[in-house]
């Protein structure tokens, strides 16, 4: 496995974990994770959301919201469209619980490669991408508030 000492704790342990199980465990665990996610809270943003925040190639119709503290720590969010969009929501509440509250700079070091140490060297392309672009715009909106 790659040196994760990189990486916020809580995001090294969940990909450690990964690291460690068999792929039928793995599916649990994402299901467990998925059903822990947290909408994105009206206050943040509300139905219809911007398109400007909408995950493009993702199937499961997701959207990013991000939000700079006063002491320059990033929030975010995220809001998955399609109810069977599981694997959408899985991610979203595994980054959510493991970097929400971050500095960017800790958020722009999400690994390239997160969505295969989660998901599996098995993902069909489509569904990777639209993963992958969860992570993407999410790292774009937090570049965009740090500047």
């Amino acid at each position: 496995m790659a040196d994760l000492s990189d990486y916020p704790e809580a995001l090294r342990d969940i990909l450690e974990t990964f690291a460690e199980v068999e792929e039928y465990e793995r599916h649990e665990i994402l299901l467990d994770y998925s059903d822990r996610f947290q909408e994105v809270p009206p206050p943040i943003a509300e139905r219809p959301f911007p398109e400007i925040n909408r995950v493009q190639r993702c199937e499961s119709e997701a959207y990013v919201f991000v939000e700079k503290t006063e002491d320059n720590r990033i929030n975010f969010y995220f809001a998955v469209e399609n109810p069977q969009g599981v694997s959408a929501r899985a991610l979203g509440a595994i980054l959510q619980e493991s970097l929400s509250g971050s500095t960017a700079e800790q958020i722009e070091r999400i690994p390239n490669d997160i969505v295969i140490r989660l998901f599996g060297p098995r993902i069909s392309m489509g569904k990777g991408e639209g993963l992958l672009g969860m992570v993407s715009l999410l790292k774009y909106f937090v570049k965009q508030s740090a500047s």
